[in-house]
């Protein structure tokens, strides 16, 4: 159950986050507050003993960001809707300050990130496969969280090539898509724009054709499994 949970951002420790209101239809990560402030809300892994990720916002020559300070922790930053949303474009600038050499997305034993964003789908039960269907209803019974049956990770991975697609070594339910990766300079800005369309289709199209609700989206980074450290940032974050 521990690793679902991981895979999918989906916890009990609840906290307010640094996000803060502005137009459409989530806030940007980085706005005018200095202190965490809903929707957005912090989430760990049930009866965590490993520290949080820490999340701040600072000033930096681009403007304000999200800095995500990933030491030997887990935590996500979750903003959830209580009826799903339909939304097709999600942009953001990101920046990797420091990375974690020992991150394998491949493998559990690796499965850490310095900086991801992901989107949490309101996908029905009926367009999973049979066996996967059924283990996650059941993982939905024991962890008493209503677990997305589809995820959407955009990960920056100085280990894999850009364009490289992986399902979770937890589970199938969320899937990688690296939009940054070995070739690219870090400390270094870089802007993203998404079409959620094309990418449901390009990493969930063998289920559905069709782009379901959002649930929610997640900005994330942690070294749980490696022990590690790595240090992000994330800023103008846009959902319309």
């Amino acid at each position: 159950m521990k690793g679902w949970a991981k895979a999918v951002g989906v916890g009990v420790l609840g906290a307010s986050a640094v996000w803060s209101a502005s137009a459409g239809l989530v806030s940007d990560p980085a706005g005018a507050a200095s202190e965490p402030a809903p929707p957005w809300r912090l989430v760990g892994l049930p009866k965590q003993k490993l520290p949080l990720t820490r999340y701040r916002v600072v000033s930096t020559e681009g403007g304000r960001a999200i800095e995500i300070d990933a030491q030997g922790s887990y935590g996500n930053l979750v903003h959830e809707w209580a009826t799903p949303v339909k939304a097709t474009q999600l942009s953001w600038r990101w920046r990797i300050e420091r990375d974690n050499p020992q991150t394998d997305l491949r493998q559990k034993s690796g499965d850490d990130h310095a900086a991801a964003v992901c989107v949490l789908f309101d996908h029905p039960l009926e367009a999973i496969p049979f066996f996967e269907r059924q283990l996650l209803r059941l993982a939905r019974v024991f962890s008493g969280e209503d677990l997305p049956a589809a995820t959407l990770c955009y990960a920056w991975d100085p280990r894999q090539r850009a364009g490289t697609v992986l399902d979770s070594p937890y589970t199938r339910r969320v899937r990688w898509l690296v939009l940054r990766g070995s070739d690219e300079p870090l400390q270094s800005w870089r802007r993203e724009q998404r079409d959620l369309r094309e990418d449901f289709v390009h990493l969930f199209g063998d289920e559905s054709r069709n782009l379901p609700p959002l649930k929610a989206v997640l900005v994330a980074g942690d070294a749980d499994n490696t022990l590690g450290r790595s240090l992000a940032l994330v800023g103008d974050l846009a959902l319309q």
